[in-house]
Formats: C-alpha cells, sequence, structure tokens
C-alpha cells in the first residue's frame, strides 16, 4: 500500500490515573497483536489526556506498547525509562509552605472580618479556606521521569522536533483553570513547551495535584486536568480528516445489576451493591459515571459531524469487577491488572469480530483470528503466585466463549436494523 492509498490513523488515549495507565498499556498490546497491520508507532495523528497523555508520548516517540509495559508495569529495562506509579503520590511539600505562609494574614483578616466587623462565622471561615493546599501530591517527580524518558537518543520532549524529525502530530489536552477552555498542547501556538510539561498538566487533576502553570498562546496561565472539559478529545484527530480514529477509555461505570449473574474471570470478585463500599466506592462510581456519560454524547456528535471518519471504541467491560476495584500500587497487583486488561480486550475482539473486522477491512486491515483464538496467549511471564492460580473450568470457559460468540451476532444483526 503506497503513501497515497493508506489509511490516516489516529489514536485518542482519554485518562484515568495509573489504573488508566496500565489498562491502556494491556489494551493496546492487544491491539499491537490482534491487528498485524497496524503501527501504534507510526499512527498519523495522537491525543491524550491526563494518563492517556503519558501514553500518548511514548507512543509517538517510537516506544512500543510492550516497552511501556516492561517501563511501566514490570519496572525493567533502562533506568530513565522505569516509571513507577509511586511517582503519582509524591507529597506536594512545596504547595503545602506556601499556602501554610498565606495562614497569618489570612487568619488575621478573618478573625478581624468576624470580630470587629461582625461578619458571619461562615464567612470567616470561608476566608480560610486559601489556606488550603490545591492539591495532595506534586507533579514535578512525574515530570521529570517523564523528561528523562524523552530525553533518549531518537526522542524528543520537543512538540516540533518531534512533528519535524518523526513526522507524529502529538496533543496533548489540558483546560485553562481561569477560562475552563481546553488547551491543545502541540497544536501550532500551543508547541512551545516541553511535552512533559504537558503531560504534568494534562494530569493535574483538582485536590490531587496543583495546577501547572505553563506559557500558552495568552501567556503564562494555570492549567489542570484535560479531562474537565471532555473525556477523550478525539475531535482534535477527527478535524484532521483521518480515516479512522482508534479510542480507548479506561473509565467505566461499574454495573453490578448484570456482574450478579456474570460467570467470573479469574481475580474478578463479586459485588452485591456498590453502597456496601462506602463512600470511595461511592465517589468512584459517581465519576466515572459522570465523565462516560460525557463520553457518550461525544460519540454520538463525533458520528454526526464526521460521517467519513471510522471511530473505534475500546474500554473495559461495564461489569468487570477487577478493574473497578483495582489497587493499583502493588507491583503484583499491576502485573495482574495488565494482564486481566490484556486478555478483557482480547475477549473484547472476539466478541466482536464481525464488526470490528467489517470496519478494519475498509482500511485495509486484518484481525488476526488465529492470535486471539490462542488460549495459551499471554502479555507477561507468568510470576511463581500466578503459576499456583488454578485455572478455571471448562464449563466457565465455554460460557465465556458463548458470551462473546452471542456479542458477536446481537452487534451484527443491530448493523441491519433501520436506524
Amino acid at each position: 500500500m503506497t503513501d497515497s492509498t493508506r489509511p490516516r490513523i489516529g489514536l485518542a488515549l482519554a485518562g484515568g490515573g495509573p489504573l488508566g495507565a496500565i489498562y491502556e498499556i494491556g489494551a493496546l498490546c492487544a491491539l499491537d497483536e490482534a491487528i498485524p497491520g497496524l503501527d501504534l508507532n507510526a499512527m498519523d495523528g495522537y491525543v491524550g489526556v491526563s494518563a492517556g497523555g503519558f501514553v500518548a508520548a511514548g507512543l509517538a516517540n517510537g516506544l512500543t506498547a510492550r516497552q511501556l509495559c516492561t517501563a511501566f508495569i514490570e519496572n525493567e529495562g533502562p533506568a530513565n525509562d522505569i516509571v513507577r506509579p509511586g511517582l503519582f503520590i509524591r507529597p506536594a511539600l512545596a504547595e503545602y509552605a506556601r499556602r501554610l505562609a498565606l495562614l497569618p494574614a489570612v487568619a488575621a483578616r478573618a478573625g478581624y472580618g468576624f470580630a470587629l466587623q461582625g461578619r458571619p462565622l461562615l464567612a470567616a471561615l470561608e476566608q480560610l479556606g486559601r489556606v488550603l493546599p490545591t492539591g495532595l501530591f506534586a507533579n514535578a517527580p512525574l515530570e521529570r521521569q517523564v523528561r528523562r524518558l524523552l530525553s533518549a537518543p531518537g526522542r524528543h520532549n520537543d512538540f516540533r522536533h518531534l512533528q519535524a524529525e518523526r513526522g507524529r502530530r502529538l496533543v496533548l489536552v489540558a483546560t485553562d483553570l481561569d477560562s475552563g477552555e481546553a488547551a491543545p498542547f502541540g497544536l501550532p501556538g500551543w508547541d512551545q513547551v516541553p511535552i512533559s510539561e504537558a503531560v504534568a498538566a494534562s494530569a493535574a487533576l483538582p485536590g490531587l495535584f496543583p495546577p501547572v502553570q505553563l506559557k500558552g498562546p495568552h501567556g503564562p496561565r494555570w492549567y489542570v486536568d484535560g479531562a474537565l472539559k471532555k473525556t477523550l478529545h478525539a475531535r482534535v484527530l477527527l478535524d484532521m480528516g483521518l480515516d479512522l480514529v482508534l479510542c480507548l477509555n479506561p473509565l467505566v461505570p461499574f454495573d453490578a445489576t448484570h456482574a450478579r449473574h456474570r460467570v467470573l474471570a479469574q481475580g474478578e470478585e463479586r459485588i452485591p451493591n456498590l453502597v456496601d463500599g462506602g463512600l470511595p466506592v461511592v465517589l468512584s462510581q459517581t465519576f466515572r459515571t459522570l465523565i462516560h456519560s460525557r463520553l457518550e454524547l461525544g460519540m454520538k456528535g463525533y458520528e454526526s459531524s464526521h460521517p467519513g471518519t471510522d471511530i473505534l471504541l475500546f474500554e473495559p467491560d461495564h461489569r468487570d469487577g477487577a478493574l473497578f476495584l483495582a489497587n493499583t500500587f502493588g507491583y503484583g497487583q499491576r502485573r495482574r491488572l495488565v494482564e486481566h486488561a490484556y486478555q478483557r480486550t482480547r475477549a473484547d475482539l472476539r466478541s466482536r469480530r464481525g464488526t470490528l473486522g467489517a470496519a478494519l477491512a475498509r482500511h485495509g486491515l486484518v484481525l488476526n483470528d488465529a492470535v486471539l483464538d490462542d488460549p495459551h496467549r499471554h502479555l507477561l511471564r507468568p510470576s511463581h503466585d500466578q503459576g499456583k492460580t488454578r485455572p478455571g473450568s471448562r464449563a466457565a470457559k465455554a460460557l465465556r466463549r458463548l458470551d462473546e460468540v452471542l456479542d458477536d451476532l446481537q452487534r451484527s444483526l443491530a448493523a441491519f436494523e433501520p436506524k
């Protein structure tokens, strides 16, 4: 296939913290194996948000999905490439100190207003809120590690050099804190900041990480997580006139009602009622539901506004309790989660084989059935502990395979229904 006839393909990666990166790496490894003509390091465009920005920056710089897995999950390979999830939970000591320094003046003003001006106590307490840190964890360790990662020969921490020398358009989206508008770092006018700093800004989820000050087209401004505006920001790629856009979204609301009656995969836990999980589980479900509802609206809008582009979305099964309850900071947990994401994406590809195969065929791509149907294929070498795990029963495997076939049949029939 010549350059003039080859399809133009883009990759859009949503956020989700360390869990999002783990899911996307596992899913991308599955896609890389199952679609042999797809080169994840030669996309015509990449857009990333939050943790998806970290993964997109690596892919655009030539790091394969397997190499990202080795560095981020297995903590192996060159020292500069290793990215430990612990980088996400370093206390923001500088932010704490800066806010603490404001306490005497702010407390004096609040006390003066309450005692001498008769202001309500709640107003005084609200004024004291200015001394609270804007984030619990520091951005700097992640930025430094990404900068080291992109400093290796052949890689670029400069959007303009990446575009000029590798022909890769990389866009990392943050949100302007003062205006609420999306900031597409990497597009013309937004490409003068280092990629590593844009990654840190895109991942600065308010409350967890302080805003990041960067110089954009309007001068120095403060930026936070790009997911505040949109979940995927795939329109950046669609407006480039691409033929096919692959979208990965790691965070979905958990459907506990259907999960109760589902055959569980290895490592999954049955969850009868989310309220039993307390506040963290309720907040997680609320956050996931909010961002996913925006994603659904966005996908429908993309189909209407860009009918000439095929858009394929990959995300976890809404009944997947293993990902919903995941703890991403233990080494063994990370290995299990990335393997889980890899295997569940393979199952998703099998269950949608008919519809996905037809969409890919329009762009000269095919699914490798031999790879997808290989029951012995794994992403990671089984660890000592994993080797002790008894495999699922034949009946459970047969039921899961039946689920995949029925899902594929249902989607194929739906394609013929009148709109």
